[in-house]
């Protein structure tokens, strides 16, 4: 990115900063992914405006702390959304002191058992955070965005349960196939995913897939993960398609975020990774009536969600753009299409 656009997002983030992660309640504060996308692609000059817009509804103050986390007594706040202030502050602190890879790698593995928090939201910030750190370099606007990403991450720490470890011959794509749906799939996220753990064949699929024999064949499959749930939504998204859209954001979080972490962090990363995508697509997957035509290259499909300008199409946009790089084809566009037909970009 050029200096404008680096100095476009770090405004943005800076202003972000005096929000909290969720509003009324539970609804995640998408804002910081968005602009970070939205910058990444070329789009900084609609930043501002974007961000008006989202500010007028989808934004509440950051919550106060009132009970300091400390490192000796950390596990007693893990999970409690009552505490996201306590745990902002502990982060920013943490990130300033030690510098935020020593903090990331510290905290990465004791965070992705929980992977499934805030409905997959908090990863999806710090991967968006860790890419700008990566490829714009640090100050102090981008390790705070990292901060608030790993604050929100601890805040809502949520296990899934029923999860096996790969231990099969499936690849990402055969195993998504393969996971069978929670047996109602009714209310919300939180709901569903409550119900994985009574879900008949829900652990069996979750162990179908390949275990990695190197951190390379991790990441390989990681990247294979992030393409098969990117090209799937285009067929199974008409149930909740801003849902599933986090089957393919979620997993391609945790892919940007493995150059910066240990490569013994790689093959846990991967399990998290395909445990999480596996959960939304149990969730949420059905059947879509109609398979769009793509119109127009990946630049243009990007243009235009940012023209559409709902988070969800955004970063999904941002995410199949990722694909095209990495395959060399753009199957991935469809699902594109398909968000842009399906998401209404006035809902909530």
């Amino acid at each position: 990115m050029s200096g404008t656009d680096t100095g476009v997002l770090d405004e943005a983030l800076e202003r972000l900063h005096r929000a909290g992660p969720e509003r009324r309640g539970w609804l995640s504060n998408h804002a910081p992914m968005a602009v970070e996308a939205l910058v990444r692609h070329g789009h900084g000059h609609g930043v501002h405006r974007w961000l008006e817009r989202y500010a007028l509804s989808k934004l509440e103050d950051m919550p106060l702390s009132t009970d300091p986390v400390t490192e000796p007594r950390w596990r007693e706040a893990l999970g409690d959304p009552r505490r996201l202030g306590d745990w902002t502050v502990y982060f920013v602190r943490a990130v300033a002191e030690e510098g935020w890879r020593a903090v990331l790698v510290r905290w990465w593995p004791r965070l992705l058992p929980g992977i499934a928090a805030g409905a997959t939201h908090p990863v999806i910030r710090v991967g968006h955070a860790v890419r700008a750190l990566l490829e714009d370099g640090d100050n102090a606007a981008r390790t705070t965005e990292l901060a608030h990403g790993l604050a929100y991450w601890a805040g809502r720490h949520q296990p899934l349960a029923g999860v096996a470890g790969p231990s099969g011959a499936a690849g990402p794509a055969e195993a998504l196939a393969a996971v069978p749906p929670v047996g109602v799939q009714e209310g919300g996220i939180r709901e569903r995913l409550d119900r994985l753990g009574s879900t008949a064949g829900w652990s069996e699929a979750t162990a179908a897939l390949r275990a990695p024999a190197s951190p390379e064949q991790a990441r390989d499959l990681l990247r294979d993960l992030v393409t098969a749930a990117t090209d799937r939504f285009a067929a199974h998204a008409h149930g909740d398609p801003v849902m599933l859209v986090h089957t393919a954001t979620a997993p391609n979080a945790v892919l940007r975020t493995l150059p910066a972490l240990p490569r013994e962090l790689w093959a846990p990363s991967l399990e998290a990774a395909w445990a999480a995508s596996a959960a939304v697509t149990a969730a949420y997957a059905t059947p879509a009536r109609g398979v769009p035509e793509v119109s127009g290259t990946a630049g243009e499909l990007f243009a235009r969600a940012a023209e559409h300008g709902d988070e969800h199409v955004i970063k999904l946009a941002d995410t199949a753009l990722d694909v095209v790089a990495m395959t060399g084809t753009g199957e991935s566009l469809t699902s594109v299409e398909q968000a842009l037909r399906l998401i209404d970009p006035n809902d909530a």
